[in-house]
């Protein structure tokens, strides 16, 4: 079959009314505005990366690689035992976290408070990994998560869109849950101890990645603070004067990072 990346090389002489050569000038017609079409086509998709106008879905075999990442990873790659947060502290101090914790892999139930969990219902949960860290000070303690969801890209962007849209990473009613581990100093990190969380939706993999911070001496925290709130400038909330919300934003982001070379490398052995 010929396309127009492979020119027909056999092309026979063809006539039309009789007259030679005819034909000639009509198949170099054609091609002359297939490769006309093709820059122009290509001039339109410049334009729309250009504007951002691209595939919700972005890469969708790395979307699916994503996806299968929980039950092939090791768990020192997606939660290393000690991570490095280069100026990710209060004035861009910088911070290091290491790993006191990690959960059994299982499922999503009382992970999350009831109206989160109802706002993450739409996209299922297919596994939840979850790891406590804490500070150099031993003072914070932060649980991270990654939800791997069972939703496809259009849902992902959906889901990411009504959380933009009704704000639904900072509303209080809506927090994660931390991993309170015996014999830790999270021992007493419970739903009272929460001071601050951020949550983000991914939508070229199937995750949500959360974390959520607060003192590791077991303190209730009346007045949690969303992390992009709690590092504002100027804040006197408790959990932006700890630098708390620096915690669980800091965490989070580096943990989402770690999850993307993950399936980078996946992609690259497979």
């Amino acid at each position: 079959m010929v396309t127009f990346a492979q020119p027909d090389t056999g092309r026979r002489e063809t006539y039309d009314g009789g007259r030679p050569g005819r034909g000639r000038a009509r198949v170099v017609a054609a091609a002359a505005c297939a490769v006309l079409g093709l820059g122009l086509i290509g001039g339109a998709v410049a334009g729309s990366l250009v504007a951002g106008d691209t595939d919700p879905g972005g890469d969708r075999g790395g979307f699916a690689t994503a996806g299968q990442l929980w039950h092939s990873v090791p768990v020192d790659q997606l939660f290393p035992p000690t991570v490095a947060g280069g100026g990710a502290g209060p004035g861009g101090a910088d911070r290091t976290w290491t790993r006191i914790a990690v959960a059994p892999d299982g499922e999503c139930a009382d992970a999350f408070d009831p109206s989160l969990a109802k706002a993450l219902a739409p996209v299922g949960c297919a596994r939840l990994l979850r790891a406590t860290y804490t500070d150099a000070t031993r003072s914070h303690v932060t649980t991270v998560g990654l939800l791997f969801t069972e939703a496809d890209a259009a849902a992902m962007t959906s889901l990411k869109s009504r959380f933009r849209k009704d704000g639904l990473d900072r509303r209080t009613d809506l927090m994660p849950r931390p991993y309170a581990a015996g014999g830790t100093v999270a021992a007493g990190f419970g739903d009272g101890q929460r001071a601050s969380w951020a949550l983000s939706v991914l939508t070229d993999a199937p995750v949500v990645v959360y974390a959520v911070s607060g003192f590791a001496d077991g303190r209730t925290v009346t007045e949690p603070q969303p992390a992009e709130e709690a590092m504002e400038s100027g804040a006197t909330t408790a959990p932006a004067q700890s630098g708390l919300g620096h915690e669980a934003k800091g965490l989070a982001d580096r943990v989402e990072r770690g999850l993307r070379k993950a399936v980078t490398s996946a992609e690259e052995t497979s």
